[in-house]
């Protein structure tokens, strides 16, 4: 830390002690100009005098109130005012005590707003000038009179100046630090939301696939010793089951790689283009599914694509756990106008599901895909059993940041 550095900290810590020393400065200098005489003759001289004793002690007084200046200001200003006052009424040959009433007045500029430093200034320069030509001993046109305007237009402007410079840098200080605050805060929500994506994502994937490979398993086991040859079907379905979660998983924790990591899988996200082979392995579980499409042909931005497939996964997967081993899907897939309406219905009462299948997050993780892309989802069961799924996803995106969520 520089010399300069030390002493700015220094004088904030202890500004008693800086104010003491500037009224001793301010003391001098006073004392010093009530020794010399201006003598205007032809030309102008100076001699000296000797002050009188009220003079100086009204010069002791204004400076020892310069030491309070910035706990009271407005006392401050009123009693260097006051002892200016007196002097230009009494003092003959005049003392420069007013140099008090200057300083106090800068002082009350620098710390309060321009309206109060315009009417202050506007009030202490009438009342000091006014007292100097109507009471005091010089004509009302002297220059010591008109000085004092001078000085105290100086004084003002000089604290007005400080305390707008101070306002501007504390202004530049705030919108830096709200600019920091900004920018910690979207990073933060950025983190959050990659997070939340990738939970939801494993979500999906590893529902999906466990909740097959759980039901190929359960077929194998219960036929393996009368029927040998579905059991080594069954196997066989698991085992393509366990291989596309890997490879889903893979392509999914690839995001949090590091930069010096070997390359993430480039294999695309699964969209509708991939319905059939996810009914595929639905019906290869033992679950009847009817598939309706009106959308074939219609290119869809890749966030909407694998946020619909990624919902009809996860609704059938539910069905496979919760409705029951002779239920029945639907899902059929619309364009209606500028949307893609997804519809999952099943037949299924639930009673035989898994009764420690339940309290996941796939409905949850339904609505935020569907929220993050401004549609709508609405899901509950249906009348005489069943469940219903529909989603409305708008096929432009319209999230609020203008970006893609994929």
């Amino acid at each position: 830390m520089s010399t300069l550095a030390r002493a700015k900290v220094q004088a904030k810590a202890h500004p008693l002690a800086v104010d003491a020393v500037l009224a001793t400065a301010v003391l001098a200098c006073m004392v010093a100009g009530s020794f010399v005489e201006p003598r205007h003759r032809d030309t102008v001289s100076w001699a000296l005098r000797t002050p009188d004793p009220l003079s100086l002690v009204l010069m002791v007084l204004g400076a020892a109130a310069l030491v309070f200046r910035r706990r009271a200001p407005m006392t401050v200003l009123a009693l260097t005012g006051t002892v200016s006052v007196v002097e230009s009424v009494t003092g003959d040959p005049r003392t420069p005590v007013a140099m008090s009433a200057v300083i106090a007045l800068y002082t009350v500029a620098s710390t309060t707003d321009r309206p109060t430093t315009w009417r202050v200034g506007l009030l202490t320069t009438t009342v000091l000038t006014g007292a100097a030509m109507a009471a005091g001993p010089l004509p009302w046109y002297a220059q010591e009179n008109l000085g004092i305007v001078a000085w105290a237009g100086i004084g003002a402007t000089a604290g007005d100046a400080v305390r707008s410079r101070r306002a501007f840098i504390q202004a530049i200080r705030e919108r830096a630090e709200r600019a920091e605050r900004t920018r910690e805060e979207e990073a933060r929500r950025r983190v959050a939301e990659e997070r939340l994506r990738i939970a939801r994502d494993l979500h999906d994937v590893v529902a999906h696939h466990i909740a097959l490979v759980n039901v190929q398993a359960g077929v194998a086991a219960h036929i393996m010793d009368k029927r040998p040859d579905q059991a080594k079907e069954a196997l066989a379905h698991v085992r393509e089951a366990s291989r596309s979660a890997l490879n889903e998983l893979r392509a999914t924790v690839g995001l949090l790689r590091q930069s010096g990591d070997p390359e993430a899988p480039t294999e695309p996200a699964p969209g509708l283009d991939r319905l059939d082979e996810l009914a595929g392995t639905f019906r290869n579980a033992g679950l009847r599914i009817e598939v309706a499409r009106t959308d074939q042909g219609i290119a869809l931005p890749a966030a909407v694509d694998l946020a619909a497939y990624r919902i009809i996964q996860e609704a059938l997967t539910n069905v496979q756990k919760h409705a029951g081993p002779n239920a029945k899907a639907e899902v059929s897939v619309v364009r209606v106008g500028p949307n893609i309406e997804i519809t999952v219905l099943d037949d299924g009462s639930g009673e035989d599901a898994d009764p420690g299948s339940g309290g996941g997050h796939g409905l949850l993780g339904m609505r935020e895909r569907v929220t993050a892309l401004r549609g709508t989802l609405t899901t509950g069961p249906r009348y005489g059993g069943g469940f219903r799924i529909h989603a409305i996803l708008p096929v432009k995106n319209r999230t609020p940041t203008g970006e893609d969520p994929a």
